[in-house]
């Protein structure tokens, strides 16, 4: 293949098992200049595999502001640049987006090598609906965690997550606050040895062993169907039964008490409710 100065190029790289890496994206870094990673301790050990050696050059979140003008300076310099993060495709809750957007502004074009992406390999063994939302790192506070999944659980598709596995309790918690009928599965260590996915009722959510490496990719189905009906009529009878004695915020509040469903839609399904019989 051609590769040429001027464009700038986002390679995939492995995820875990260093033979998932496709053959344009072993050309494209062997014709590269200049390889722009987050960590030149971890790239090395994929160029070394290869037997590639090129010029690494630092670029993660906390300095890509201060590299955007340097590595455009390589572009006019006529090198040819390629992005990698430290697993997967970059840009996926991984920096680069700053770099994207400047190329683009100096007209310097920007190609996509595809490859392996935790995303997708969860998803294709999930069994859920293939209608997904890639949400990222959650927040790493209860607050900010809870105002987050508040509005995604009112959000009727597949969900993907990424947290740092030390933290699972941390989140399953939540999980069985704001997705109560829906199924889950974690999955750690994609392509390595001690692959693992684990299935269950978000329900039926268990505290699980800290000892847990690395990230792990978190997929949330999507509603079911038939027990978003029957939890429904039920929180609605209560409340018409509630509504008949309490005011609309009492009665939000006694629901909360006994039925797994966040505030906002309680109110809403409660203001409803009220509203029909007035």
């Amino acid at each position: 293949m051609q590769v040429t100065s001027k464009n700038l190029y986002i390679v995939s790289t492995p995820i875990g098992n260093l033979e998932d890496i496709t053959l344009r994206a072993l050309e494209v870094l062997k014709k590269s200049d200049i390889i722009l990673c987050e960590d030149t301790r971890q790239s090395i050990k994929l160029l070394n595999h290869y037997k590639i050696k090129k010029k690494l050059v630092s670029y993660h979140k906390f300095n890509e502001k201060k590299q955007t003008t340097s590595i455009i300076k390589y572009f006019n310099d006529g090198k040819i640049l390629s992005l990698i993060s430290d697993a997967g495709t970059p840009l996926l809750s991984d920096p680069g987006r700053l770099l994207v957007n400047e190329c683009l502004i100096n007209s310097i074009k920007v190609t996509p090598i595809p490859g392996v992406s935790s995303i997708t390999a969860a998803m294709s063994v999930s069994g859920f609906k293939d209608q997904f939302l890639f949400y990222g790192f959650l927040p790493k506070t209860i607050n900010e965690l809870e105002k987050a999944l508040d509005t995604l659980s009112s959000v009727n598709f597949t969900q993907v997550f990424f947290i740092p596995s030390k933290k699972i309790n941390f989140y399953i918690n939540s999980f069985k606050k704001f997705f109560s009928g829906r199924k889950i599965m974690i999955a750690k260590e994609i392509t390595k040895v001690h692959e693992e996915f684990y299935r269950e009722d978000v329900d039926k959510l268990k505290m699980m062993n800290n000892s847990l490496k690395g990230e792990l990719t978190i997929i949330i189905s999507n509603h079911d169907s038939n027990t978003k009906k029957f939890n429904e009529e039920k929180i609605v009878n209560k409340a018409k039964k509630y509504l008949k004695k309490y005011s609309l915020k009492d009665t939000v509040e006694l629901i909360l008490e006994t039925e797994k469903i966040n505030k906002k839609k309680a109110y809403n399904l409660c203001l409803k409710i009220k509203n029909e019989k007035n």
